[in-house]
């Protein structure tokens, strides 16, 4: 029977993690974490796409709104189809010129974009029974590349330099996979660092992210170095001089504020510093990195789209990529960015955390690990401790490793009893809790 998309459904669901100060940073100070939820439904009762974009809360409004207008153009579509022309379905979503004008392959409409690209991905994996990661890592390289929009890129990374990539990949990726199965790839964790938590607490979960065997932790700042340096300064008596810490400022600090402040903490021993100013600054990250060295410079969180990371490519704004499942238009556009970033020999150690960012990103850090880079000591795959119970298959970090997931699909799909509870403003939890309610 030929699988067809029948309909498209979108899910308002957040979660309170402003009441414990979940999540909390110099910008974000009582965030809601939050899925503006795709669910694409096909001819098959028991077969359907899910994807999500995160939001902190309001922000679901408008995101609930833009992919609905996106998703219903899939309707209709054979999977068969949608797999075959992936590539184009990507291009035709982002090419309407009146959605267009309101951002040019950024913000709402290009996370639309995403959800709805991701969904059809989660679809294709469902389908064949495999783990994205597997499903991309089996494609030929001709399939990858079929996928990518090369616009505005080419400068960078051509067709042919994305096929010779993949084609040199090749030969280790039976071996690569089996690692991958075996071992794993290696997380860091900001558990421990979130700005909201006292000093107390900071400490006791970075003792227990050490036994865990995480080998990197990143800790919030900006708000006060006086405070940072108070942080940090237990951080290193209870670490060791060795361990490797890094800091996290999310956008807040000017070029020359940001450079002042990092250079004040060099004595810590920082692996990097994270967003240090507004994320579309090619040129301030570019100066940053050179001003602050050796701290390294990390980005990509908020990173809009190929063309932001072809820049920071171009000009050596960064050491480390950190890609996000949720922020650009989806699976497409991450491959895309996974094959500059090695062409330019920048490791991607992508963002996750939130709500359903560990399951899904840690996909393409698998296929990037089995296809594109191999496994290598400089990839490192965020992780946080909350909100996996509402997953089919939460995220599993076991000795420091993201343990490679066996379900079919893309990693998020989220129970029907967790979007049912947490749905806004109707379902059980926001229904009994009005104040919160009205404060997110």
């Amino acid at each position: 029977m030929t699988l067809s998309i029948t309909d498209v459904r979108a899910f308002d669901v957040r979660f309170p993690t402003s009441t414990m100060l979940d999540g909390s940073d110099a910008m974000n100070a009582d965030p809601d974490y939050s899925a503006a939820y795709l669910r694409i439904y096909t001819s098959d009762a028991h077969l359907t796409g899910d994807s999500l974009v995160f939001t902190i809360g309001r922000g679901n409004d408008v995101q609930i709104k833009a992919i609905e207008i996106l998703a219903a153009r899939i309707v209709g579509l054979t999977a068969a189809d949608a797999f075959a022309n992936i590539g184009q379905i990507g291009r035709d979503l982002s090419s309407d010129s009146q959605l267009r004008w309101l951002g040019t392959d950024k913000g709402v409409f290009h996370m639309a974009q995403g959800a709805v690209i991701n969904a059809l991905w989660d679809l294709f994996s469902k389908e064949r029974g495999i783990p994205l990661w597997k499903l991309l890592s089996d494609m030929t390289p001709e399939q990858i590349v079929s996928a990518i929009d090369f616009r505005y890129i080419s400068d960078a990374l051509t067709p042919e330099d994305a096929l010779a990539i993949l084609h040199s990949g090749e030969a280790n990726k039976a071996r690569h996979e089996a690692q991958l199965v075996n071992i794993g790839v290696p997380a860091y964790t900001t558990t421990p660092g979130w700005l909201g938590y006292d000093d107390e607490k900071m400490l006791r979960l970075t003792t227990e992210a050490i036994n865990d065997g995480f080998t990197l932790v990143k800790y919030k700042c900006g708000k006060s170095i006086t405070d940072d340096r108070r942080r940090l300064t237990k951080v290193r008596q209870l670490v060791g001089p060795d361990y490797r810490i890094a800091i996290d400022a999310n956008q807040v600090w000017d070029v020359d504020d940001a450079i002042a402040w990092v250079n004040q903490l060099q004595e810590f021993n920082l692996t990097w510093i994270e967003e240090p100013t507004h994320p579309d600054d090619v040129v301030g990250h570019a100066r940053i990195a050179k001003e602050v060295a050796p701290i390294q410079v990390a980005t990509g969180e908020h990173g809009a789209n190929r063309i932001m990371f072809k820049q920071l490519l171009q000009l050596n704004a960064i050491s480390v990529m950190q890609i996000d499942a949720t922020r650009v238009a989806g699976v497409n556009e991450n491959i895309a960015n996974i094959l500059m970033a090695k062409k330019f020999g920048i490791p991607v150690c992508p963002h996750a955390g939130g709500i359903g960012l560990c399951e899904m990103v840690q996909h393409l850090a698998m296929w990037d690990a089995v296809a594109v880079s191999g496994h290598h000591d400089k990839r490192v795959v965020e992780y946080v401790h909350h909100l996996h119970e509402h997953f089919l298959e939460p995220a599993k970090v076991e000795n420091g490793f993201y343990r490679a997931p066996v379900l079919p699909g893309s990693g998020a799909h989220m129970y029907d009893a967790s979007i049912d509870h947490y749905l806004f403003p109707s379902g059980p939890y926001w229904s009994q809790h009005q104040q919160s309610g009205e404060n997110t």
